[in-house]
């Protein structure tokens, strides 16, 4: 078959992507332009504080909590595994551990800010390290508790019966962004903890 009057041979198979998709990808895209400024001007700001305390001073390298979220990633794609291959319960199983992990990697976020705050005197206002400090790893934080309110959304569909195996495309797109969280920290662990020290 030919498009009329162009002689160009159209997939007869060819389908629009999914409006999930395509929307999930804009946002993506949108947040990632947002990160972009915000580890800009973490980076550019690295030692230009004139008084402490200073990155070296009093952040530690949160290796425990990274693995916790990263290992969220490999338990949401079981978790998709398992919901194609129609197995419910190991469905719920393999996302309330994501949920679990997230939170974990939160109430570490948690502990190190209380640490910073009341022992190392660092908070928002004290110098241009702690303003960029916090604005980067608050935005990421704030991005992980929309991704656990949506997991968690998903998670009580699963448990009482309303997801069904026929909305594993839609569980996919929500996976996509939690991916992206995950993504997002390799990058904000790298820049403050590795680089910014």
């Amino acid at each position: 078959m030919t498009h009329a009057g162009h002689g160009h041979a159209v997939d007869p198979d060819w389908q629009l992507p999914s409006r999930g998709r395509v929307g999930m990808f804009s946002l993506i895209l949108a947040e990632s332009a947002i990160f972009v400024i915000f580890v800009v001007a973490y980076v550019y700001y690295i030692g230009k504080s004139t008084y402490g305390p200073q990155p070296r001073q009093v952040l530690e390298l949160p290796i425990v909590n990274t693995i916790f979220l990263l290992s969220s990633s490999a338990t949401i794609m079981m978790a998709e595994r398992a919901l194609v291959k129609r197995a419910m319960a190991a469905f719920s199983a393999w996302w309330g551990l994501t949920i679990v992990l997230g939170a974990i990697f939160l109430l570490g976020t948690a502990r190190e800010w209380h640490k910073l705050i009341t022992q190392d005197g660092l908070t928002i206002s004290t110098n241009l390290f702690g303003t960029t400090y916090y604005s980067l790893v608050g935005l990421h934080a704030s991005h992980v508790i929309a991704g656990l309110i949506m997991l968690t959304s998903v998670l009580i569909f699963a448990l009482t019966g309303a997801l069904k195996p026929e909305h594993t495309e839609k569980v996919e797109v929500l996976a996509l962004y939690w991916h992206f969280v995950d993504a997002v920290w390799v990058v904000v662990f790298t820049v403050v903890y590795v680089i910014g020290r």
